[in-house]
């Protein structure tokens, strides 16, 4: 079964006034191929998009309680829907050209709280709570080695 969202009176059921999509975590599995189901993002959503020209959005993952910014990942549509629907973020891998669930081979998960797009619609900040190192490297977030300016005390 599929996991359903939270529904406001009299408006878009994925789309708030405040444009925060809030996924409800789903009750089984779902299997996470590596081929695309067309149209499963909502056409509100999806028409709403600005894509790449490779047909991705950059996702910003934050952790959702402290405000700090963990990570950047590549979502196209299906990946959206898949973050959305499941509780736990999706991206797709430039690189291996598929699908990654994060946390299913490290462990290290991210449970969605919220969803947002930008006021571009060019990009997506997906709230979260982050089991684990979030950056492949095993650091707490992919900002903490390479620091170009600190602020002054």
């Amino acid at each position: 079964m599929r996991a359903s969202l939270r529904r406001e009176p009299a408006e878009h059921p994925l789309i708030r006034r405040t444009g925060i999509i809030t996924p409800v975590p789903a009750r089984h599995n779902v299997p996470m191929s590596t081929s695309p189901r067309p149209g499963s993002l909502d056409p509100a959503i999806a028409e709403r998009l600005k894509r790449s020209a490779d047909g991705l959005i950059p996702a910003i993952a934050q952790q959702y309680d402290t405000g700090e910014v963990l990570m950047l990942g590549w979502m196209d549509d299906e990946a959206l829907h898949r973050t959305l629907t499941t509780g736990r973020c999706t991206y797709w891998s430039r690189s291996r050209q598929e699908y990654w669930v994060k946390g299913d081979t490290s462990g290290h998960f991210q449970h969605v709280k919220s969803v947002a797009l930008d006021c571009d619609a060019d990009t997506v900040l997906v709230r979260v709570d982050q089991v684990g190192a979030a950056c492949h490297t095993g650091a707490r977030t992919c900002f903490d080695e390479d620091v170009l300016l600190r602020a002054a005390d």
